[in-house]
């Protein structure tokens, strides 16, 4: 076949529209899977919800939206770091876990705990985790790389419709925080309802170790807590995410 006619038969393709819609390179198998293998939800009282949403009636999308940036800070070890396609709700996650788990990551236990669990966290059922809990009375429980307290775990396992019997993997510890991350504002300040700063006020109210704008913990003081990072240094990591 002559260079001629290689050439003519490849101007014919390009006028055919099924070929002109396709990406010459890559297309929807090499865009990243921010979702792939993310278990459904089944919210209380609801169908399970399918795509970014985690709750019926949400539009989907919001909490998966891929952020094009990482951290310029790349030292720290609290689990994997965003990569240069993580989600807005990952990279919010590992804010947060830098404030509250340490070098624990998942496996973070608090540390006023005297009576630690049996094995580690992430290779605990949901049912082991509570019976730790209800043999070890009188001392702090929180677990994790969120550091979930008692009663905010068991809430979050019912409204995800986990079973008891399931362990407390890194990603079923991801899924109970973005709930929390939905009550937080995370889709009203995506649709502008309220403010990053609100936000991050929000966020402060419901983890100890990340700053109000007041540059203290919500909790200063109270058994214990502080912020565990400068006000400053939450909106220089938030900005990024979510631009005025």
């Amino acid at each position: 076949m002559t260079l001629l006619r290689l050439a003519a038969l490849f101007l014919g393709l390009l006028a055919c529209p099924a070929f002109a819609a396709a990406p010459l390179f890559g297309g929807a198998a090499a865009q990243p899977m921010l979702q792939q293998g993310r278990p459904l939800i089944t919210p209380r009282g609801g169908a399970p919800s399918g795509g970014a949403s985690l709750f019926a009636g949400r539009q989907g999308g919001s909490l998966f939206e891929p952020v094009l940036r990482i951290y310029p800070d790349e030292t720290t070890v609290e689990g994997p770091l965003p990569g240069p396609y993580a989600s807005k709700a990952e990279r919010v996650r590992h804010i947060i876990a830098r404030a509250e788990a340490g070098r624990a990551g998942y496996d973070a236990v608090q540390h006023g705990a005297r009576r630690k669990p049996p094995k580690r966290p992430t290779a605990m059922t949901m049912q082991e985790i509570y019976r730790w809990i209800d043999d070890t009375p009188g001392q702090p429980h929180a677990i994790g790389r969120y550091q979930f307290i008692p009663s905010t775990l068991r809430m979050l396992v019912s409204r995800a419709g986990i079973a008891e019997s399931t362990r407390f993997t890194p990603d079923v510890q991801d899924r109970l925080a973005d709930l929390l991350l939905l009550d937080a504002g995370f889709d009203d300040l995506q649709q502008g309802q309220i403010t990053r700063t609100g936000f991050m006020n929000n966020l402060a109210k419901i983890w100890a170790g990340l700053p109000t704008s007041s540059g203290q913990s919500h909790y200063h003081g109270y058994a214990g807590n502080k912020a565990t990072m400068t006000w400053a240094r939450f909106e220089t990591e938030m900005a990024p995410i979510f631009p005025r």
